[in-house]
């Protein structure tokens, strides 16, 4: 009787270590969804045609600039998000707004979820994050993509 409760009981760990195993792979799978996401090789296509409209990009960490990017500091902090907010109020609530930070994996990074929130909470309907899953280092400067000039 003990051996058969004891075999249950393994079977039930598990199955419950296999399920939280799954659902921490599928969190990391999809931090955000594709059209929440602007590619790199999207968003330099465009800084790089010069009879496409630019959308406004905004650096919301404390990494380096890309090309064309305004940085408005970190968006975890008031000042930052009050910077981000002053920035963007020049735009159309439909236009597309692209932030980034890159400090950091998606998942650890402190800045991008406060940005996209606020401006979703101001009505901006089409904000996109730069697909910058691991950094600004790995996905960005790695690929031969280039930062602004200083």
């Amino acid at each position: 009787m003990k051996k058969h409760l004891l075999i249950l009981l393994s079977f039930f760990c598990l199955i419950a270590l296999s399920g939280a195993a799954n659902a921490q792979s599928l969190g990391k799978l999809e931090i955000w969804k594709k059209n929440q996401v602007i590619e790199p090789s999207t968003l330099m296509a465009l800084i790089k045609n010069k009879k496409s409209a630019k959308p406004p990009i905004y650096n919301i960490g404390f990494v380096s600039n890309i090309p064309g990017a305004i940085s408005v500091g970190s968006a975890n902090t008031t000042k930052g998000l009050a910077s981000l907010k002053n920035a963007v109020k020049s735009h159309a609530k439909t236009s597309t707004v692209v932030i980034y930070c890159g400090c950091c994996p998606f998942e650890h990074c402190p800045n991008v979820r406060p940005a996209y929130n606020l401006l979703k909470e101001m009505g901006y309907k089409n904000t996109l994050i730069l697909n910058l899953p691991t950094s600004l280092k790995a996905d960005w400067i790695d690929k031969g993509y280039p930062l602004a000039a200083k």
